[in-house]
């Protein structure tokens, strides 16, 4: 009977067990995970190695990781220089396919220090930038699954049209900041696509969490800036710890404003369960703290 509801069923054009999973992909970081379910829809199932909260730069994979990469149908990373443990998890894959989310997107370099003239990896937080991340995932999710293109294009088109919403009300809000005080201090330098579209000035204690240190050098140069450009307070990013930054304000004796989004979204029931909480969180926060 099995074998004659097999026979049938191939007659119907229906498709097996095995043809009727659904595409398995794998992501980096949360972020990109965020992303791409709202491209995928029901019709794919996407998981991030690296789990809510987490430091990407350095994260270490374990055996487990590499297994569930391995078993995925496709696997989406940002690169730009963001996963710097990437490439040696990589050889480790065999042919899975890899899709480079980030790819079009005209790199902002780091201005100084060991990684000066490197890409700046956090294209995301451009909103301009972040509608590219969407359109490379559909076009992979579409390449890994053909039979499944249409869904993937009509939730890719819903979800670019929800991030294109979010950049008025951002550049309302920080439009609205007097232009001498349209300066982001914070401890890693994640902000720069960020600053660029919405005219904010760029203090950062150090370039990228690769290193994640505040060295004296480094300290002395956030404070002096902040001081030539009368800044009233510095932030921290949630996957770092705010020690450097603390120091900062103490020594300056400006306000320190707490922790600003970037490298990772939070647990469902946290502040910033989406790509879209996390834009709307942070950008929120600079704005109330540097108004007025």
């Amino acid at each position: 009977m099995l074998r004659l509801a097999l026979v049938l069923g191939l007659a119907l054009g229906l498709a097996g067990p095995a043809a009727a999973e659904k595409l398995r992909v794998a992501t980096t970081f949360t972020v990109i995970a965020d992303m791409a379910r709202n491209v995928a829809g029901d019709a794919a199932e996407v998981v991030s190695l690296i789990p809510p909260g987490a430091e990407v730069h350095n994260f270490q994979p374990t055996p487990s990781d590499v297994r569930a990469a391995a078993d995925a149908d496709l696997i989406l990373w940002n690169g730009l220089g963001l996963e710097a443990w990437f490439d040696r998890f990589f050889r480790n894959l065999g042919d899975v396919p890899t899709v480079l989310v980030s790819d079009g997107v005209e790199p902002i370099p780091i201005a100084d220090g060991p990684y000066a003239g490197q890409p700046n990896p956090h294209a995301w937080m451009s909103v301009s930038d972040a509608l590219r991340y969407v359109e490379n995932m559909r076009a992979a999710l579409s390449a890994a699954d053909p039979a499944n293109a249409e869904v993937y294009a009509a939730n890719a088109a819903a979800y670019a049209a929800e991030i294109e919403a979010l950049a008025a009300p951002i550049r309302e809000r920080l439009g609205a900041i007097p232009e001498e005080r349209r300066w982001l201090a914070t401890s890693e330098g994640a902000f720069s696509y960020l600053a660029r579209d919405f005219g904010l000035g760029e203090i950062y204690i150090w370039p990228i969490n690769e290193d994640n240190t505040g060295t004296p050098q480094q300290i002395r140069r956030a404070i002096d800036l902040i001081r030539e450009h009368d800044v009233p307070v510095i932030f921290s990013e949630s996957t770092v710890d705010p020690r450097s930054a603390e120091q900062v304000a103490r020594e300056t004796g400006i306000a320190y404003g707490g922790v600003l989004y970037v490298d990772s979204i939070s647990e469902a029931g946290g502040p910033v369960p989406t790509y879209l909480d996390l834009m709307r969180v942070t950008t929120t926060r600079i704005a109330e703290a540097l108004a007025p």
